[in-house]
C-alpha cells in the first residue's frame, strides 16, 4: 500500500512536469492582496499555483508577500473509528488530537518568518521557528516553468522529561518543486529531511535523521472551491515497518474573501511536519483517521487608509 502511493506521487508528478505548456492565467479580482499578486496578465509575473501557503500535511511553494501578516489555525479531531472513535466520542468530535497556530509574516516577496506551536501532547507539543525562501517561480511565459521553494524549520519541544535541552530540539529541511499544469491542475513534490536529537519515537531501532518526499495535487472545481490531496513518505526502514503509516489526507479548499477554509480527513494526528514524519502510526484501515480544517487569515500592512479623527 505503501509503495503504491509512493509511486503514484512520483508519476503524477513526473507526467505533470513532461505536459505541454500551462494555460494562459486569466486576470482576476480578489479581495487581498496575496490572491491580487498572485493572478497576473504579465509575462514575467509569478503563476498562481495554489491559493494558500499551506495544504492538508504540506506547506505550498506560495510565500506571503511583503508586509502581509497570515494567521494559521490548525486543528486536528480525534479517531473517527477504531477503539477510541465511533458513537462513543461523536466519531472523534469530542477530542483533540492536535492544535496548531502559527504567524507567517512577509518580510520580502519572497522571504517569510513563520512561528508556530503545536499542542500534541503526548509527544511534548512542538514550538517552530522557520525561515522559508521562494527561489524560484514559474511565469506564465515558461521562461521559468516550474517554482521553487525551500524551508528550514527548527523545533523545540517545551514539555516532556529529557536529560538535556539540546534532546528537546528538532531540525527540519524541505525544498519544494511545484508547477501548475493547467487552470484547474497543479502538482508538486517535496523531498524533506528530519533530525531529532532524540528520536522520536524514543526506541530501539529509531533513527535520529532520516529522507522523505511528499506530493500533493490541487483540482480547482470552481473559480473558489478546490479538491486537494496530500502524501508523505519517511524512507526509513524503522518506519516502514507495519507499525507505522504514510500521512496520508483529503480535503476541500475553499478560498472566502480573505480567509482560505481547507476541511480534511487524514491519518496524521499532528499539524507540523517534523511530528507527522516521525510518528504516524494511524491507520485508515483500522478507523484511525480524523476531520480536521485549516483557517488562514492574511493581513495586509501596505495600504493603509489615512486616519482623520474627529473634531
Amino acid at each position: 500500500m505503501k509503495n503504491f502511493f509512493t509511486l503514484l506521487a512520483f508519476l503524477i508528478v513526473s507526467t505533470g512536469l513532461l505536459a505541454q505548456k500551462a494555460d494562459s492565467i486569466k486576470k482576476s479580482t480578489s479581495a487581498d492582496s496575496l490572491f491580487n499578486a498572485m493572478n497576473s496578465d504579465n509575462k514575467h509575473e509569478p503563476v498562481a499555483i495554489f491559493e494558500s501557503s499551506r495544504l492538508i500535511l504540506s506547506q505550498s511553494t506560495e510565500t506571503i508577500k511583503k508586509n502581509n501578516f497570515n494567521v494559521l489555525i490548525m486543528h486536528r479531531f480525534g479517531d473517527v473509528g477504531g477503539d477510541d472513535g465511533s458513537g462513543k466520542s461523536l466519531f472523534g468530535l469530542d477530542y483533540v488530537a492536535d492544535l496548531y497556530i502559527g504567524f507567517e509574516y512577509g518580510l520580502t516577496n519572497n522571504l517569510n518568518i513563520d512561528i508556530g506551536r503545536s499542542a500534541k501532547p503526548d509527544e511534548g507539543g512542538l514550538i517552530s521557528l522557520e525561515v522559508k525562501y521562494a527561489l524560484l517561480h514559474q511565469t506564465s511565459d515558461e521562461s521559468s516553468p516550474f517554482a521553487l521553494t525551500l524551508i528550514g524549520t527548527t523545533g523545540i519541544r517545551p514539555y516532556g522529561d529529557f536529560d538535556r535541552f539540546s534532546d528537546r530540539v528538532s531540525y527540519f529541511a524541505q525544498a519544494i518543486i511545484a508547477r501548475k499544469i493547467s487552470r484547474r491542475l497543479s502538482l508538486q513534490v517535496a523531498p524533506s529531511f528530519v533530525q531529532n536529537n532524540l528520536p522520536l519515537p524514543d526506541t530501539l531501532g529509531s533513527k535520529k535523521g532520516f529522507f522523505s518526499v511528499s506530493a500533493a495535487a490541487r483540482l480547482k472545481v470552481t473559480k473558489l472551491m478546490s479538491i486537494i490531496v496530500d502524501y508523505a513518505h519517511p524512507f526509513s526502514s524503522f518506519r516502514n515497518s507495519s507499525r507505522f503509516s504514510d500521512p496520508l489526507g483529503f480535503g476541500i479548499q475553499l478560498v472566502t474573501g480573505g480567509h482560505v477554509f481547507t476541511m480534511n480527513i487524514t491519518n496524521a494526528r499532528t499539524a507540523n511536519e517534523i511530528n507527522y514524519l516521525s510518528n504516524t502510526t494511524a491507520d485508515y484501515l483500522r478507523g484511525n483517521y480524523r476531520i480536521g480544517f485549516t483557517i488562514a487569515r492574511l493581513f495586509d500592512f501596505n495600504h493603509r487608509e489615512n486616519y482623520q479623527p474627529r473634531r
